[in-house]
């Protein structure tokens, strides 16, 4: 086994050891550009597009028909929804596309919002981040995938909850482990599955436009009966159809690793979001025409129901295209989050083995393992839908402060070189759209809605603690976790010199 051999430059003197330079990703190799390990930019249009389509055509579209529905009272108000829900992803994947060209680092929100409003605002997202919004949202994707593959063994009844948790615990250590060794193997891996799960989506929505044309339209008779108007059920309809769409802003999070991004980045966003959105319309569209409202909010498998209803005995190709899917929306999730993480290590804001780099695979190992053992932590927790209103209200939340830092720095800094320049009128709409959300879905889930506050403002003290005025025995600690993981994991800080 190589060896890495300990020196000052893997011993951080603080709580967070801030990397003498950024890198530029460009390449492994030493040469006239630079030398040190760091990562490469592998990624291309077509990768960025299957990046962005297999996160969002994840867990969401096969579970949040049930939550849309059960705050929205009607089929015909549900629609509108996921209908909005897709037309404000949008609105915010092209504010994003004018952030990421004008803020080229990885991070996502987390780079915006530092460039914006400091260092403070940024750590509180990396917090909520680290705590809820990454490993949440792939415990539920793990899970789902769990629930829809062993369906077809427990088919009157659920499968043992010990049963569901070992096999989403599988999943995330095999794509884990997939995520350290190869970039490649995971652009490959998003790829297939990608086309897996548009193919499942395409059985659905061509049995549903059978099921219509064989005259099966009482559903469609009186669509809008029952619809609920109170602003607290819109907003927490606006959530778990937003949740479905949630992963439009996970290229922000690997821009570093995207070739040619001013160009390739938002036209990955304008490709893929209008694909999705008239995905998810056709396929909600399917699933009223063949199941009724009560049939829907009964199960907790839709896209199960559905095939049982329509597809007889091929009805097992549903959930194992379903469970396709999730494992593909899961690979691209790791691969894009671990950035988030690592590239906090690297600007001081987590301990500093966390922005290691392996020597051989030229991939963040420590971020993987870390988010990894998070997301093993979460699968615990049963209630799938109080999962999605924690990480929808935390996400709205951040995602309105990024798009507040657009509107600041077009105020504070209007001459700074915006590749890409969005109307104004765009960012302003999201955020009035955003600020209904938060606010009104406090009226609904106040519980929720308080401890998801705070969460957030738990990460204040953390920040004076361990950055601001860190404390002498969590330096000593990260020091001995820093080189610890350097020589276990033969990993090297993120390195760049120039000449």
């Amino acid at each position: 086994m190589a060896r890495v051999q300990a020196s000052d430059s893997l011993i951080p003197r603080q709580v967070f050891e801030v990397p003498p330079a950024e890198p530029n990703n460009s390449t492994a190799d030493s040469g006239s550009q630079g030398s040190g390990v760091k990562l490469k930019k592998q990624i291309g249009l077509l990768d960025g597009v299957a990046i962005i389509v297999g996160v969002i055509v994840g867990s969401g579209i096969f579970v949040s028909p049930k939550g849309v529905l059960k705050f929205s009272g009607s089929i015909g108000q549900s629609l509108i929804v996921w209908v909005l829900s897709g037309v404000l992803s949008m609105v915010g994947a092209l504010c994003y596309a004018e952030l990421g060209t004008m803020i080229p680092k990885s991070g996502g929100d987390y780079a915006y919002i530092g460039t914006a409003f400091g260092p403070l605002p940024a750590f509180l997202y990396l917090w909520v981040a680290l705590l809820i919004l990454v490993p949440t949202g792939n415990a539920i994707t793990a899970l789902t995938f769990a629930i829809y593959l062993l369906k077809p063994f427990w088919p009157s009844c659920d499968a043992p909850i010990e049963a569901v948790q070992l096999l989403a615990a599988a999943m995330i250590c095999v794509l884990t482990l997939i995520n350290c060794y190869n970039v490649k193997w995971v652009t490959r891996v998003t790829d297939i599955f990608t086309g897996t799960k548009v193919v499942a989506l395409l059985v659905i929505v061509g049995a549903g436009v059978w099921w219509l044309f064989d005259g099966n339209t009482e559903h469609w008779d009186n669509p809008f009966s029952g619809g609920l108007q109170d602003p607290g059920y819109i907003a927490l309809a606006f959530y778990s159809g937003l949740f479905s769409y949630s992963g439009w802003n996970y290229l922000n999070f690997v821009t570093e690793e995207l070739k040619d991004p001013y160009r390739n980045l938002p036209k990955a966003i304008c490709i893929s979001m209008p694909v999705v959105t008239v995905i998810y319309m056709i396929t909600n569209i399917a699933y009223f025409s063949v199941l009724s409202p009560d049939e829907i909010l009964s199960s907790d498998a839709v896209a199960v129901t559905f095939g049982d209803k329509m597809l007889g005995y091929m009805s097992w190709i549903m959930p194992f295209a379903v469970a396709c899917s999730t494992f593909g929306s899961l690979n691209g999730a790791i691969f894009a989050s671990s950035r988030l993480f690592f590239v906090g290590a690297r600007n001081g804001h987590l301990p500093a083995a966390i922005s290691l780099i392996n020597v051989n695979c030229l991939t963040p190992v420590p971020s993987l393992i870390f988010l990894g053992v998070l997301t093993l932590l979460l699968l615990f927790i049963e209630d799938v839908y109080v999962l999605i209103n924690y990480v929808s209200y935390v996400e709205a939340l951040f995602t309105l402060i990024s798009v507040s830092g657009l509107l600041w720095m077009r105020y504070k800094q209007p001459k700074t070189e915006r590749p890409i320049k969005v109307n104004l009128a765009l960012p302003i709409i999201y955020l009035i759209v955003c600020l209904f959300l938060v606010i009104f879905s406090c009226t609904q889930t106040p519980y929720v809605v308080g401890i998801g506050t705070i969460i957030i403002l738990s990460g204040i003290p953390v920040y004076y603690l361990t950055i601001h005025k860190p404390v002498k025995w969590l330096a000593d600690t990260s020091q001995a976790i820093n080189l610890w993981c350097s020589k276990f994991f033969i990993c090297m800080p993120n390195q760049e010199k120039f000449d």
